[in-house]
Order: structure tokens, then C-alpha cells, then sequence
């Protein structure tokens, strides 16, 4: 039966440069499309790690320059790299659905994300970007307002907080799209922290973990599977110990038990654990599959990948 799918791309699939990004849309286009001329209804989003890491490099750069380029607030920042990261990918979409003779658009939606102002994160923000600053450097960012944090004296750094998402602001476009048989990109990088106060939307000091952005989107567009990409085929728990076991299915009970156990390591598999498990909670029959890129579709024929469900 077709599907509805997000499917939340990981670092693996985009490289980790201009160069290397190009050639991975390749690879990563082709996977979409098998599932596209599956017959599945397919969105995409994806992480931007390494991309986001280079656009503050670079401002913070130009900033130590004579032109005093002004650093870019993060939601700024993010909303760039949604740009050409989307760029490559549905160039790369476009041409693999053309070379097979299905004539589907493509497009990049620059997404915004709501964030709750009163989110615990941002009471100590803890996700470092950019690069190392002196003392004196650092005292002049808090000034204006930034967050600066000692990292292993090793110097500064600024740090923002990952505050959880509660609402996609453009998830009504990206039904009309989906609605319209398009192949939508979409919550790049988590999408575009902002705070709501009344009818604006305040750009927010934060990132969003992607995986938790695509299970609220997943949620809200009424997907049937959130597809959740990464390093390995399946879960494990135990993971490189002499009793290690990698798993094909997980209950929400033995999800949650695991998590609590502290089976995931925090900084890969438990936000996608967690993510998907929040995913399939939310309604019955919904599930999420956590696989490797080139496994996709035998983890949507139920072959390989970890499922998670009710």
C-alpha cells in the first residue's frame, strides 16, 4: 500500500562541503525516487551540521575583518543553509525523476518552527557553534547579547540552546503542495527557530534537532511512516559490548525502557529513538523506521531497519 512518508535525512547523505554535498544528492536523489516510483508520496528533510558550522565560520571571520561584517543571528544562519542545501537536493531530485520519465516538481520550502520562549533549554544554552574565541573576544559578544561558554580551555564559543519543536508555521503550504503531487523539501536543519509574540515571529538563539522537527511534521501532515536515516541498518542495545543486539521491532514500552536504561548514546541514536518513538505515540497505526540510507525501501517491506509502533 503507498505510503506517506518524511523521511529525515542524516549528515551522511548531504557530505560535509560544497564539493562533497553535490555528489551526495546524487546518491541520496536516487533513494528518494525508488520510493517516488514506488508510488509512496515522499517529503524530505535533513540535517545541516557541517553547512550551518561553515556559514558561521564564515561571518564570524569576516567580523575580525576591517568591513566588520555583523556576525548572523542562528535563525539567519539556518534559514541559509535551508537555501542551498535545498538547492542541490531538488536539482538533484528533479534530474533523477527526469531521467526516468516522471515529470513530478520539486521544491524547497524555507520552514520556520515554533519554539516555546519558556523551553528549559534556553535557561542554559549548551549546543556550541562557531569557532573559538579569547577572553576578551568572548566579553565583547556577551555584551551584545550573545551566550558564551569556556569550552576545555580551550577558549570560547558561542552556545545556543535546542529547544523542543511544538508547531510547523508552514505546515499548511506543505500539505497544499504535497496536495498538488509535489516532492516537498522541507524543515531543513530542524527549520528556522522562532518564538511567537502575537502575530510576529521572533528569530530564536537555538537549533532544533532534526529528527525531533521531521516526527512534528510527521505528525501534522498526517504521514504514515517517518523514516529516520543514519549510519547504521538497525538500533542496538548493548551497542559494542560482547552482548550487543540489534533490534527489528520495539513497542513504545520497550522503547521507553531503553532510553531510560540509557541504552542510546545522546548525541546520535537517543534523539532519534526518542523522536520516533514521540512519532508513533501519536496516533494509532503510525510508525517510524530507523535504517541507512541504501536500506530504505527494504526497511519499508518490513526486510531490515528497526520499527517502532504501538
Amino acid at each position: 500500500m503507498n505510503k506517506k512518508i518524511v523521511l529525515a535525512l542524516g549528515g551522511n547523505a548531504l557530505g560535509d562541503d560544497l564539493a562533497g554535498q553535490m555528489q551526495a544528492v546524487k546518491h541520496t536523489a536516487r533513494t528518494i525516487v525508488d520510493l517516488i516510483a514506488l508510488g509512496h508520496q515522499v517529503v524530505v528533510t535533513h540535517g545541516n551540521g557541517p553547512q550551518v558550522g561553515m556559514i558561521n565560520l564564515a561571518f564570524e571571520a569576516a567580523a575580525k575583518t576591517e568591513a566588520h561584517t555583523p556576525m548572523l543571528p542562528m535563525s539567519v544562519c539556518v534559514a541559509l543553509s535551508q537555501g542551498y542545501i535545498g538547492y542541490d537536493l531538488q536539482n538533484a531530485i528533479r534530474e533523477e525523476l527526469l531521467s526516468r520519465q516522471l515529470d513530478i516538481p520539486v521544491a524547497t520550502l524555507i520552514t520556520q518552527v515554533e519554539v516555546d520562549a519558556n523551553d528549559e533549554a534556553f535557561r542554559n544554552p549548551t549546543k556550541p557553534i562557531g569557532s573559538f574565541f579569547s577572553k576578551e573576544e568572548a566579553e565583547k559578544l556577551a555584551q551584545n547579547g550573545y551566550t558564551v561558554k569556556e569550552d576545555a580551555g580551550r577558549g570560547y564559543r558561542r552556545v545556543v540552546a535546542s529547544p523542543k519543536p511544538i508547531d510547523i508555521i508552514e505546515k499548511q503550504t506543505v500539505k497544499a503542495l504535497m496536495d498538488n503531487c509535489h516532492v516537498v523539501i522541507t524543515v531543513g536543519g530542524g527549520g528556522i527557530p522562532v518564538i511567537r509574540e502575537g502575530n510576529h515571529l521572533r528569530g530564536a538563539s537555538a537549533v532544533i534537532d532534526k529528527d525531533w522537527a521531521s516526527a512534528k511534521l510527521a505528525e501534522m501532515i498526517d504521514a504514515d511512516l517517518l523514516i529516520i536515516l543514519t549510519a547504521v541498518e538497525k538500533v542496538a542495545i548493548n551497542f559494542g559490548k560482547p552482548d550487543e543486539q540489534w533490534l527489528d521491532n520495539l513497542s513504545l514500552r520497550d522503547a521507553e525502557r531503553f532510553i531510560e536504561e540509557g541504552h542510546f548514546a545522546k548525541g546520535s541514536m537517543l534523539p532519534k529513538v526518542e523522536a520516533a518513538t514521540a512519532f508513533a505515540r501519536s496516533r494509532p497505526g503510525r510508525k517510524a523506521l530507523i535504517t541507512k540510507l541504501s536500506k530504505a525501501r527494504e526497511g519499508i517491506e518490513g526486510k531490515t531497519g528497526t520499527i517502532i509502533s504501538q
